[in-house]
């Protein structure tokens, strides 16, 4: 049975300290991470808290489970703005003598990623967005939107390559919800949940 809660999933001996489940290692009370859902890094990826999201205080990340999160993806978090709407973004308010103003921020609310979401080496998500089911980002995007489940996005900023299946497909798969089967049916069906036959999938036992 693969435990969702080891540090090191991975059976690929050059892989196995490369990659963890991401929950067994977020100390962050405001980080939310689900079952299965890994992070890779050719070195020290139980520091993606410290290293991969920034600024993490008072708005919360959510993100699913079965998530697959590749080397250098960055959760820019609500913590990380200043003050737009002045002649200066320069944030006084943090030094001595200068605290006689109280800022406002660009709040823009918590980031919440869905389940199955694959993100691309070096991607950059901004705050405040939401990220659907299945959906995939590209290596090197920055999105600053939210994207709708089992759609490709890339670029800087990301915009829409292409959904990946037919609406009709992707309500379908939206019903199903292979991630919240028991882990004996997943095991069962993961030629079926790796596959394209969504009407095998729906019928799953």
């Amino acid at each position: 049975m693969t435990n969702p809660n080891i540090l090191y999933p991975f059976i690929y001996p050059k892989m196995v300290k490369e990659t963890v489940f991401l929950k067994n290692c977020i100390s962050n009370p405001n980080i939310i991470i689900g079952d299965y859902t890994y992070y890779h890094d050719y070195t020290n990826p139980e520091r993606f808290e410290e290293k991969n999201v920034r600024n993490c205080f008072f708005c919360k990340l959510i993100i699913g489970k079965f998530c697959q999160i590749a080397v250098d993806t960055t959760f820019i978090m609500d913590n990380s703005n200043h003050q737009m709407n002045g002649f200066s973004t320069y944030p006084f308010f943090l030094f001595d003598n200068w605290k006689d103003y109280t800022p406002e921020f660009p709040l823009k609310g918590d980031t919440i990623v869905g389940n199955d979401v694959w993100f691309g080496t070096g991607s950059v998500i901004m705050p405040g967005v939401s990220i659907g089911d299945g959906a995939i980002i590209g290596a090197y995007s920055v999105v600053t939107k939210n994207v709708q489940p089992y759609t490709i996005v890339a670029g800087n900023p990301a915009h829409l390559i292409r959904k990946r299946f037919t609406e009709d497909v992707i309500e379908k798969l939206l019903q199903v919800k292979w991630w919240d089967w028991e882990y004996d049916k997943i095991t069962r069906n993961i030629k079926t949940i790796v596959g394209a036959d969504i009407k095998q999938l729906a019928e799953a036992v």
